[in-house]
Protein backbone atom coordinates (compact mmCIF):
# COMPACT_ATOMS: atom_id res chain seq x y z
CA UNK A 1 0.00 0.00 0.00
CA UNK A 2 2.61 2.40 0.82
CA UNK A 3 4.39 1.27 -2.43
CA UNK A 4 1.41 2.00 -4.21
CA UNK A 5 1.25 5.40 -2.36
CA UNK A 6 4.62 6.21 -3.14
CA UNK A 7 4.60 5.45 -6.76
CA UNK A 8 1.50 7.78 -7.13
CA UNK A 9 2.94 10.79 -5.50
CA UNK A 10 6.28 10.20 -7.96
CA UNK A 11 3.82 10.15 -11.10
CA UNK A 12 2.02 13.39 -9.66
CA UNK A 13 5.30 15.65 -9.33
CA UNK A 14 6.44 13.73 -12.74
CA UNK A 15 3.38 14.81 -14.36
CA UNK A 16 3.67 18.55 -12.46
CA UNK A 17 7.19 19.50 -13.36
CA UNK A 18 6.63 18.54 -17.14
CA UNK A 19 3.48 20.50 -17.14
CA UNK A 20 5.20 23.66 -15.80
CA UNK A 21 8.41 22.74 -18.14
CA UNK A 22 6.06 22.68 -21.56
CA UNK A 23 4.35 25.75 -20.34
CA UNK A 24 7.92 27.83 -20.07
CA UNK A 25 8.66 27.29 -23.77
CA UNK A 26 5.87 29.44 -24.58
CA UNK A 27 6.16 33.65 -24.73
CA UNK A 28 3.94 36.52 -25.27
CA UNK A 29 5.45 39.44 -28.29
CA UNK A 30 3.22 42.19 -28.75
CA UNK A 31 4.00 43.78 -31.81
CA UNK A 32 2.96 47.65 -32.97
CA UNK A 33 1.89 46.83 -36.57
CA UNK A 34 0.56 49.23 -39.27
CA UNK A 35 -2.71 47.20 -39.36
CA UNK A 36 -5.31 49.57 -39.35
CA UNK A 37 -9.22 47.65 -39.55
CA UNK A 38 -10.51 44.48 -39.50
CA UNK A 39 -9.61 42.52 -42.76
CA UNK A 40 -5.98 42.92 -41.51
CA UNK A 41 -6.87 41.33 -38.17
CA UNK A 42 -8.16 38.94 -40.26
CA UNK A 43 -4.98 38.69 -42.72
CA UNK A 44 -2.79 39.13 -39.80
CA UNK A 45 -4.20 36.23 -37.55
CA UNK A 46 -4.46 33.94 -40.49
CA UNK A 47 -0.58 34.38 -41.49
CA UNK A 48 0.49 34.06 -38.14
CA UNK A 49 -1.94 30.41 -37.75
CA UNK A 50 0.41 29.10 -40.37
CA UNK A 51 3.92 30.50 -38.65
CA UNK A 52 5.86 27.32 -37.37
CA UNK A 53 5.68 27.45 -33.02
CA UNK A 54 3.14 29.91 -33.17
CA UNK A 55 0.23 29.07 -30.87
CA UNK A 56 -2.54 32.01 -31.06
CA UNK A 57 -2.00 35.62 -32.18
CA UNK A 58 -5.13 38.04 -31.47
CA UNK A 59 -4.76 41.81 -33.36
CA UNK A 60 -6.38 44.86 -30.99
CA UNK A 61 -7.41 46.97 -33.99
CA UNK A 62 -7.34 50.43 -32.05
CA UNK A 63 -3.91 50.14 -31.02
CA UNK A 64 -2.78 47.87 -33.60
CA UNK A 65 -0.64 45.55 -31.23
CA UNK A 66 -0.70 42.22 -32.37
CA UNK A 67 -0.30 39.78 -29.66
CA UNK A 68 1.24 36.68 -29.91
CA UNK A 69 1.74 33.66 -28.32
CA UNK A 70 4.78 31.52 -29.42
CA UNK A 71 7.18 28.28 -28.67
CA UNK A 72 10.72 29.66 -27.84
CA UNK A 73 11.95 26.76 -28.69
CA UNK A 74 10.65 27.17 -32.58
CA UNK A 75 10.49 30.40 -33.47
CA UNK A 76 11.58 33.89 -31.93
CA UNK A 77 10.49 37.78 -32.14
CA UNK A 78 12.56 38.40 -35.20
CA UNK A 79 10.95 35.80 -37.09
CA UNK A 80 7.62 36.94 -36.04
CA UNK A 81 8.06 40.21 -37.00
CA UNK A 82 9.64 38.93 -40.03
CA UNK A 83 6.49 37.10 -41.01
CA UNK A 84 4.68 40.06 -40.14
CA UNK A 85 6.23 42.21 -42.65
CA UNK A 86 6.46 39.60 -45.23
CA UNK A 87 2.75 40.10 -45.32
CA UNK A 88 2.34 43.93 -45.91
CA UNK A 89 2.81 45.26 -42.55
CA UNK A 90 5.45 47.15 -40.21
CA UNK A 91 6.28 44.90 -37.25
CA UNK A 92 7.98 47.13 -34.92
CA UNK A 93 10.78 49.17 -36.13
CA UNK A 94 10.54 46.62 -38.94
CA UNK A 95 9.45 47.96 -42.13
CA UNK A 96 6.43 46.29 -44.13
CA UNK A 97 8.03 44.06 -47.72
CA UNK A 98 7.14 46.90 -50.39
CA UNK A 99 5.98 44.37 -52.35
CA UNK A 100 3.65 42.44 -50.08
CA UNK A 101 2.43 46.16 -49.25
CA UNK A 102 1.71 47.05 -52.44
CA UNK A 103 -0.70 43.80 -53.01
CA UNK A 104 -2.88 44.96 -49.56
CA UNK A 105 -6.17 45.95 -50.40
CA UNK A 106 -6.29 49.89 -50.28
CA UNK A 107 -8.41 50.03 -46.72
CA UNK A 108 -5.68 47.96 -45.37
CA UNK A 109 -2.80 50.20 -46.50
CA UNK A 110 -1.13 52.01 -43.24
CA UNK A 111 -2.49 56.04 -45.34
CA UNK A 112 -6.07 54.90 -46.12
CA UNK A 113 -7.27 56.04 -42.55
CA UNK A 114 -5.33 59.20 -42.28
CA UNK A 115 -7.77 62.38 -42.60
Amino acid sequence: MVKHIFHLVCCFLLLSNISSFSQNKFQELKVKTSAVCDMCKETLEKAMAYERGVKSSNLDVESAILTVLYNSEKTSPEKIKKAISLVGYDADELQANEKAYNKLNACCKKDAHKK
